[in-house]
């Protein structure tokens, strides 16, 4: 894709929203999180995490989540993503942002994923959000929302 059509943009993701309120088609909100589904690749990684990092992290990824709304375009598409399967990080982040506004549409992330698949059917679809998991994916325990702004 040429260079001309995308930009990458460094800095605070808090921050995007105000700086850059509906500037964006597309925004991809890649969020820190526990990392519980990377156990497959860092089992070590169980026994450094407390309840209390899921406490921590849920305001930093509405905040991110928030933002990112805040900075794409009526129409435009959120993708918010996680690496955990944990609901405290992933469908519980994306209702609360849905409950709080009403210009806002969850798309069938499933479908999407299916629609890109080699095999057509990944399977990972769960009430318009996607979840991957390594004993069915062979892949980390990834998360997907895909959520468009209203125009």
């Amino acid at each position: 894709m040429p260079r001309d059509v995308w930009r990458v943009r460094t800095g605070d993701g808090r921050d995007v929203g105000t700086e850059q309120p509906e500037s964006f088609d597309r925004v991809l909100v890649d969020v820190p999180c526990s990392g519980l589904g990377a156990l497959r690749r860092r089992p070590e990684s169980r026994w450094r995490r407390t309840p209390k990092d899921l406490a921590d992290l849920g305001p930093l990824q509405r905040a991110l989540l928030k933002s990112a709304l805040e900075a794409v375009r009526p129409g435009g598409v959120v993708a918010y993503v996680t690496c955990s399967p944990h609901p405290a990080e992933t469908t519980a982040v994306v209702s609360d942002a849905l409950r709080k506004r009403d210009d806002l549409e969850l798309l069938d992330a499933g479908a999407v994923l299916d629609s890109v698949s080699l095999t057509g059917n990944l399977g990972a679809g769960h009430d318009s959000t996607a979840q991957l998991w390594p004993h069915i994916h062979s892949t980390d325990a990834m998360f997907l929302a895909l959520i468009r702004k209203k125009a």
